[in-house]
């Protein structure tokens, strides 16, 4: 990370002890968390794995802890749905459908739905929002979309090898009555179009969410997003500048559902979480960050991953305010 200590930059070998430290201080704050039981198959998690992997500005990637430990994106596939749609669609297109102002309500409230005019979810990072921009994703058919969306996280991730898991794509489905009654209500409302096939989208929605990654995975991706859509192992220009910039400041503003503003004000850094425990974050010219945590706080987030984001914000000093 460089040698500019009035910043927080330390050597790969000294990230390496901190990390390992700040994950063995912090695991125990798993235990005021729950997992998603919700969803069966994330039952399963270990509540008290923690796990962090860094990507440097020169791709290589540090890691602590539980970093190897495989889990689903959930709502962190958000994110790379956000990116495609806007390479796909353009900002205003994508705007017309999804707002851009941060939530009090839980993620997968259906509140402000109804009292909004017009009639379309506040960001894309909520689950109404997410499903309006999964719509939006080119493609045919579903199969078409969530083979993009597939190809662009392996891109994004630098990992060909990553997948969709298909028990908790199962498990998803198979209990995810709320995201049925958004998505219906959605189109009800005009928030999607009449000709949307909600089960299609439906598909496409939950497929996403069960693409599964390490930290290491999820640090790439955050290194991307910080470094203006660069990819640091490969110098390939992976998104355009504009689109990873919309991304961070929904990210800042709209990443953590109803917790983004605590954490914007105690970490200051942009990051995005999902029901797996799963954290992505991205300093502007510094790093990436993958967490991995699946004990969640009653927002939905990993508690003992922000926890550790947030000491690791102070010590670095990452907070871009």
């Amino acid at each position: 990370m460089g040698s500019d200590s009035g910043r927080g930059e330390m050597s790969p070998d000294a990230l390496e002890r901190l990390l390992r430290e700040r994950v063995d201080a912090h695991r125990a704050v798993a235990r005021k968390g729950k997992l998603a039981t919700y969803i069966p198959a994330l039952g399963d998690a270990d509540p008290l794995h923690l796990g962090v992997a860094v990507c440097l500005a020169d791709g290589r990637i540090v890691a602590a802890g539980d970093a190897d430990v495989p889990f689903t994106l959930q709502s962190v596939s958000k994110v790379p749905a956000l990116l495609l749609a806007l390479m796909d669609r353009g900002p205003d297109t994508v705007f017309q459908h999804v707002g851009m102002e941060p939530t009090s309500e839980p993620f997968d409230s259906i509140l402000k739905l109804e009292l909004r005019d017009p009639a379309k979810p506040l960001n894309p990072m909520i689950n109404a929002g997410a499903i309006a921009v999964t719509w939006l994703v080119a493609g045919e058919t579903a199969e078409a979309r969530i083979a993009r969306l597939l190809s662009f996280v392996r891109r994004l991730c630098g990992n060909d090898a990553v997948a969709i898991n298909e028990r908790v794509y199962r498990s998803e489905w198979e209990t995810g009555d709320r995201n049925r009654a958004l998505a219906y209500f959605m189109r009800a409302i005009g928030a999607l179009p009449r000709e949307a096939d909600v089960e299609e989208v439906l598909a496409v929605y939950f497929q996403q969410c069960a693409i599964e990654v390490t930290c290491a995975d999820l640090a790439r991706m955050g290194a991307v997003l910080a470094f203006d859509g660069v990819a640091p192992w490969s110098g390939e220009q992976l998104v355009p500048r504009e689109v990873v910039r919309i991304a961070r400041a929904l990210m800042v503003t709209c990443g953590l559902y109803n917790e983004s503003g605590r954490f914007a004000v105690q970490a200051g850094i942009p990051a995005k979480s999902g029901v797996s425990g799963a954290v992505l974050a991205a300093v502007p010219k510094r790093v990436g960050l993958g967490v991995y945590g699946p004990a969640l706080d009653d927002k939905g987030n990993s508690v003992a991953g922000l926890s550790l984001l947030t000491d690791l914000a102070g010590v670095l000093r990452l907070s871009l305010f």
